[in-house]
């Protein structure tokens, strides 16, 4: 089913400015179809404006085109697009917070989150050859390959979930060669966080985390110990969060992190990792918000100044479907 939000003005001068209480209700019984009408909050004389916020599966009734075409059909159809999703790249050294933040921004925002790291630990954990490449690289510190990474994650990128929702990219890229491959691919963030740890505090908090491998669920020996005995008992130590591991990782993070922030050097946004879960999440909350203002300004400028809309929600034409007088610009 798609959806598409038309704002209908009529510019008939000499019609009267018809009633919407004269037009009758349309029963939606079998779902195949839904449509309102709403009046504006001013209607001229000479002119009527509605809002038509409209459901189609197949057709609508005869009776709801009659009243589009008698209400509109002189009046031009301006289109309101839906502002472009977000997309967002989330880095930082490990235990920096990324997880926690993810978690506040998709809440908020609604975005799909995609974990470079759970697409690896899925790979190892089904001991494909993909899993166990991996797992060899991870076990001493190093980086995956990116010919092991980049098509996980280009793929899970490119799936609806993520082009209609908008997406929250974690842990991915971490060095310039996969950057590279991003941007070769046109894939390119709104913003670019990196949450900035010192490294003692980074020590700390990896070797302390322990995963319940029944959820899932990552808990943390200080600061986040699981809620009761039973629990307790079957969490485990993930074999990269040793001290000497986490060293060797945030080495290689280091090495690479500058060559990455070159490429995201415009649309980055650094922030105090050290500072409270809450108030990371306020300044990350203030960028995204200021974000999406300006995608909903520059979309509302493109249509009015006659921007073309790409119609991709439907297979076929809506207006060929519902018989409207109307050609698309």
């Amino acid at each position: 089913m798609g959806s598409l939000g038309l704002a209908l003005s009529s510019m008939a001068a000499a019609r009267p400015t018809p009633s919407l209480a004269s037009f009758p209700s349309v029963p939606l019984s079998n779902n195949k179809y839904s449509a309102s009408l709403h009046s504006s909050d001013s209607l001229e004389t000479s002119r009527a404006s509605f809002c038509l916020e409209i459901s189609c599966h197949r057709r609508l009734p005869a009776e709801l085109r009659w009243k589009m075409s008698a209400a509109t059909r002189s009046g031009p159809v301006v289109a309101v697009a839906k502002p472009e999703p977000l997309k967002i790249i989330i880095s930082g050294a490990p235990a920096s917070g990324k997880g926690t933040q993810c978690e506040l921004i998709k809440k908020k925002y609604g975005l799909v989150h995609i974990a470079a790291g759970d697409l690896l630990r899925a790979e190892i954990a089904a001991a494909t050859e993909n899993g166990k490449r991996a797992k060899e690289y991870m076990e001493k510190g190093m980086l995956v390959p990116d010919e092991i990474v980049v098509t996980m994650v280009k793929e899970r990128l490119l799936q609806p979930d993520a082009q209609e929702n908008g997406w929250l990219l974690d842990g991915y890229p971490r060095s310039l060669s996969q950057a590279t491959a991003l941007e070769d691919l046109g894939i390119r963030p709104d913003l670019f966080i990196l949450l900035d740890v010192s490294e003692g505090i980074l020590i700390e908090r990896v070797v302390g985390r322990r995963l319940d491998p029944l959820t899932g669920k990552i808990y943390h020996l200080k600061y986040s110990p699981p809620e009761n005995d039973e629990i307790a008992a079957r969490l485990i130590q993930r074999f990269d969060d040793t001290e000497e591991k986490v060293k060797l990782r945030l080495k290689t993070h280091h090495q690479n992190v500058e060559a990455v922030l070159s490429i995201y050097k415009d649309v980055m946004l650094k922030v105090n990792g050290d500072a409270p879960i809450e108030d990371v999440f306020a300044e990350i909350d203030k960028a995204l918000s200021s974000i999406l203002e300006k995608k909903s300004k520059t979309d509302s400028s493109s249509m009015a100044a006659g921007a073309p809309l790409k119609m991709n929600v439907f297979k076929e034409s809506v207006f060929s479907w519902c018989n409207w007088p109307w050609s698309w610009p």
